[in-house]
């Protein structure tokens, strides 16, 4: 599954980054490397999702978030 189908108050951890690499890098750079956990706080219809990641509150947009692969943690 992709971030941007993410749910509210779900956490995913970060399987792979299908991005051009200055986008990744600067994600990285963020704290969004693979294996991370990331919580979804907002998810707007739209395109804008905000995430919680190490701590830190993102907004990123759909066009992004589609490209980013996660899988679903249990808890």
């Amino acid at each position: 599954m992709t971030l941007n189908t993410g749910v509210i108050n779900q956490s995913y951890e970060i399987q792979k980054l299908n991005l051009p690499l200055n986008i990744e890098k600067r994600l990285e750079a963020l704290g969004m490397t693979l294996g991370t956990s990331v919580d979804v706080l907002n998810n707007k219809n739209h395109g804008t999702l905000i995430i919680k990641v190490r701590g830190t509150r993102l907004a990123i947009g759909k066009g992004i978030s589609k490209r980013i692969s996660v899988k679903e943690i249990r808890e």
